[in-house]
């Protein structure tokens, strides 16, 4: 890995090259294309935990995100490959056909959940992937059709083989964090995570990775929007990050939900190759021995505990 500095980024509003609507959907569609999509006869998986009884679109399979996630004590981290190879059977998915996957979209961080399953299925092997801009919730409020109708799907038969092109485990980042190799690394956590006022519950110390730079995933949403922005100008979004044709990118969060928004925007969206994601992230990360930085000392951590740090 080669390491660049990371320039300080501020008000990142439409840095993105949006793709072209086609056969193949892209990365990122509007409920519009989904709905005139029917030639391509995309998979549907409706990650919601809930609302799926209520109202989902037409042919959607209910695929809870939890199921894409790991335990209660280390959430970010990757379900192994036979239970992921089991859940996508079990889903009747099939790398032949094309999956969109479908968020609720109330808030700007439904997105997270959306791109992770997306980032999941990319390393799975699956090659033609969408997520629902806006999610279930944009669907809806652009009056397309919803169905109450649940969706047992055929199971398949697949063989998973995991593709790391796009992982961070926690040795490649204690490598970086030791000097033993170099990444820019992206924290896409709110500024309270990065600057150790707040820490995730199942994390066991606050503060950020050391040489980490801050780029909240909120920055590539408009003010008050849900749905990602996907416009934008992706020369000057390198020129921002100071990336070079060879160089890594790692992004990370708390439990890599937040930080599968920044990859999705610099990988998927901007087309930055040697993007990574830490899945596992900082709980994990802060289970170990490694190095912190912005980590409160023990009077500072149980004060921002008391006030929640503000």
């Amino acid at each position: 890995m080669t390491r660049l500095a990371f320039v300080p980024l501020s008000g990142l509003a439409a840095l993105f090259a949006s793709t072209a609507f086609a056969a193949d959907l892209g990365p990122l569609v509007t409920p519009a294309e989904l709905a005139a999509a029917s030639a391509e006869a995309p998979i549907i998986l409706d990650i919601r935990a809930k609302g799926y009884a209520e109202g989902h679109i037409e042919g959607a399979v209910s695929a809870p995100y939890g199921l894409f996630r790991g335990p209660e004590e280390n959430p970010g981290a990757v379900p192994p490959v036979e239970k992921l190879e089991e859940t996508y059977e079990s889903l009747g998915l099939d790398p032949a056909r094309p999956v969109v996957i479908v968020s609720q979209g109330d808030t700007d961080t439904d997105f997270g959940a959306a791109a992770r399953v997306y980032w999941t299925l990319k390393s799975s092997g699956f090659t033609e992937l969408s997520v629902l801009n806006g999610g279930a919730t944009a669907w809806a409020n652009a009056g397309l059709p919803i169905s109450t109708t649940a969706v047992t799907p055929a199971p398949t038969d697949l063989t998973i083989t995991w593709n790391d092109t796009w992982t961070a485990d926690t040795a490649a980042v204690s490598d970086v964090v030791a000097g033993k190799s170099k990444a820019i690394l992206v924290d896409a956590r709110p500024p309270a995570f990065f600057e150790g006022k707040k820490a995730a519950p199942a994390a066991a110390r606050p503060g950020t990775l050391p040489g980490a730079q801050n780029l909240p995933y909120t920055e590539f949403f408009r003010a008050g929007a849900t749905a990602i922005n996907p416009t934008g100008d992706v020369a000057a979004l390198k020129a921002r990050l100071g990336i070079g044709a060879n160089d890594e990118v790692v992004s990370f969060c708390n439990t890599g939900h937040w930080a599968a928004t920044d990859w999705f925007a610099l990988s998927e969206l901007a087309g930055i190759k040697n993007v990574r994601l830490y899945p596992a992230s900082m709980v994990e990360y802060s289970h170990t021995d490694g190095e912190m930085a912005n980590q409160p000392g023990l009077f500072t951590n149980l004060l921002n505990q008391l006030t929640g740090g503000n």
